[in-house]
């Protein structure tokens, strides 16, 4: 087992050095009022960017989300031999990609599930996590939150909707919440208990006999076209 203190060693004598997760992690937004705010799958790998007696903040290597890791998962963390290289994808790539992230969806709506805020390992995914695991299946990297989504896109209208966009939804200052389109105004998404499904679930922003439809309707924002794969900065602020 990794001891904090070895570990605060290690990561003062080498900074930049990555760790791979030897299992499914549940990371936090803070170690004062916990709340998950996002999760690692099991091989992904970080970069820890402090030590504290009561966890370790860590930067997600594929997306640049920072969070924190309870001292109680330490074990977890393995050095890795070689430093996370983020693929290179194009807009062609994507389109082929695109039918194996909208099956990933669509498999995990198959299976009992509930939405999870910060999910983004299955069974339970919150919105962006489910778009976000989607499109990892298939190679293609995203950023981690739904506002942040909306900004790696490209913004389009509904009428160009092609099967694989993004749809967004929230208020006019600020996106919250991301849908992943299939077809004909269709789409994939997981949501809440509020005024969703509380979990994944198939709505349209065409056909607004569903309330669950209806109410998401009311906050559309834009929709949006991956045109490459998320690349993290070289050196994160």
């Amino acid at each position: 087992m990794v001891q904090l203190d070895e570990l605060k060693r290690r990561w003062q004598e080498t900074p930049q050095a990555e760790y791979r997760c030897d299992r499914n992690l549940n990371l936090y937004k803070t170690l004062g009022q916990p709340g998950l705010v996002t999760q690692a799958a099991k091989d992904l790998q970080l970069k820890i960017t402090a030590v504290s007696p009561a966890g370790v903040q860590v930067r997600l290597c594929a997306d640049d989300y920072p969070c924190w890791l309870p001292l109680n998962d330490l074990a977890a963390l393995i050095p890795t031999a070689a430093p996370y290289q983020s693929p290179t994808i194009t807009r062609q790539a994507i389109e082929q990609a695109i039918p194996g992230a909208i099956a990933f969806a669509q498999a995990a709506m198959a299976v009992p599930n509930e939405y999870l805020w910060g999910g983004t390992v299955a069974p339970n995914y919150d919105c962006s996590g489910l778009v976000q695991a989607a499109f990892a299946s298939v190679g293609v990297p995203l950023p981690r939150d739904s506002y942040q989504q909306e900004a790696f896109t490209d913004t389009m209208t509904q009428d160009d909707l092609q099967p694989g966009d993004l749809i967004f939804f929230g208020s006019p200052e600020r996106t919250t919440h991301v849908a992943l389109h299939l077809e004909n105004g269709r789409y994939i998404h997981s949501s809440g208990k509020d005024q969703g499904r509380n979990g994944i679930g198939i709505d349209s922003i065409v056909d607004l006999s569903d309330p669950v439809s209806q109410t998401y309707h009311g906050q559309y924002r834009c929709c949006g076209r991956i045109m490459k794969g998320y690349e993290p900065q070289k050196t994160p602020q």
